[in-house]
Parts: C-alpha cells; sequence; structure tokens
C-alpha cells in the first residue's frame, strides 16, 4: 500500500483526540451535557448569543463535570436517572444537590425556550388549568414575573403542576427546584422554569432583571410547556 502522509496525520489527530477524551472524561461519568436546540444567536435579541454561549457551555457544562465528579464518592448515582437524583436528593450532600439541580434546571431551561415567533400558544387545556388557577394567562405572567423579580439573591422562579392538578408558581434559591425531596420547598411538576442568576443576564441586562424577565417571555416555549402539562396528568 502507498504511504499516505495525510492519512497518516488523520490517524494520529484521530488517536490524539481519542485519548484526550478518554483523559477527560472519567471511567464512571454517566452524566452529559445536552446540545442547545437552536444556535446560541437564536434567542436574540431577549437573550444575546455571548450569554447563551458562557451560560450553556461554561456554566451548565460545569454543573455536569461536578456531578459527574461525585459518582466515585456516591456510587448510588451512577444508578440513577437525573429525574429520579431529583426526587432523592436529601439523600446525598451538598454537592450533588447543587450540581445535580444545576444539571436538571438547565436541562429544563434550554427545551422551554425556542427563537422569537416559534414556541406557539399554550394549549387549551393549558389555558383553562391557567385561567382556572389565576383568572387568565396575563395574571399568571404577572405573578410569575413578580416571583421571579423578588427572588433574593440567585435561584429560579417556576410554574408548576400540583399533586391535586392545579397550578401554582414559586421559586426556589439557587440550584433547587420543586421536584426535589426536601422539606422547605413547594413541590410539584416544573412545567415552566426561568432562571434568574445573574450570569444568565448580566452582559445585556446589569442589574435590570426586570427587563430581562419582561423579555425572556418572547422566547417562551409553550409547546414544550403544553407537552409538560399533558405529560403531567
Amino acid at each position: 500500500m502507498t504511504h499516505n502522509p495525510w492519512f497518516h496525520r488523520l490517524l494520529c489527530s484521530l488517536a490524539a483526540l481519542l485519548v484526550t477524551l478518554a483523559q477527560a472524561a472519567p471511567a464512571w461519568a454517566q452524566f452529559s451535557l445536552p446540545p442547545l436546540p437552536y444556535g446560541p444567536e437564536a434567542l436574540e435579541p431577549a437573550i444575546d448569543a455571548t450569554t447563551m454561549t458562557i451560560h450553556h457551555d461554561r456554566h451548565h457544562g460545569a454543573y455536569v463535570a461536578n456531578l459527574n465528579g461525585q459518582i466515585k464518592a456516591n456510587p448510588k448515582l451512577a444508578n440513577l436517572s437525573l429525574d429520579a437524583l431529583q426526587g432523592q436528593i436529601s439523600q446525598f450532600p451538598a454537592a450533588v444537590r447543587n450540581n445535580g439541580g444545576g444539571h436538571w434546571n438547565h436541562s429544563q431551561f434550554w427545551a422551554v425556550m425556542a427563537p422569537p415567533g416559534q414556541g406557539g400558544s399554550p394549549s387549551e387545556a393549558l389555558l383553562a388549568a391557567i385561567n382556572a388557577s389565576f383568572g387568565s394567562l396575563e395574571a399568571m405572567q404577572t405573578q410569575f414575573s413578580q416571583a421571579a423579580a423578588a427572588r433574593f439573591g440567585s435561584g429560579w422562579a417556576w410554574l408548576i403542576r400540583k399533586a391535586d392538578g392545579s397550578l401554582a408558581i414559586t421559586s426556589t434559591a439557587n440550584q433547587d427546584n420543586p421536584l426535589m425531596d426536601l422539606p422547605e420547598l413547594e413541590r410539584g411538576t416544573p412545567l415552566l422554569g426561568l432562571d434568574v442568576w445573574e450570569h444568565a443576564y448580566y452582559l445585556r441586562y446589569q442589574n435590570r432583571r426586570p427587563d430581562y424577565i419582561s423579555a425572556w417571555w418572547s422566547v417562551v416555549n409553550w409547546e414544550e410547556v403544553n407537552r409538560r402539562f399533558a405529560a403531567s396528568a
């Protein structure tokens, strides 16, 4: 066979890449960073591309890496899905709670957003539930926005479906979420969650969190919220 220098270099490069990947990911790693379902610029002007890239690649990526780093010390993690982990979070140390919550919260966050004009609208069934619990869609959005703005420090605002089928709005500190088995939290199935950590908005909005919240409604993916609502029945 004729020696092909280009092909040889390609094989060497691929081999080096495989070695790098093997070194970067521990053997016990099971959690992975989901890709954005759209380009980082797709949510402009509500959320800028630089913020999306840093938020997804660095912040969310760090939660995933740190959670995988906890598996060796907490072997039970290796047998749990990310969803199941939330309901058993009280059994684990703070590092698992913070990073496991951060991974789950951000994974849902990317999914409940869509480029402007592509998110659809609340389904008939969801709208009926919103009207029953809040009076109107506009009233729900106002209450949700107030909860997001009032969250002191870092955290999240949530629209949840409670065990009795009613809808409620709640907020959580840091990377907690309503699926966690923690007595201080109002529990329910999250339908919609908004990140109000400063890293989610500071590059564009600085300290103007209410402006970020207001703009965010233009990129809500109601089709995903509808799906979650139907699945929670």
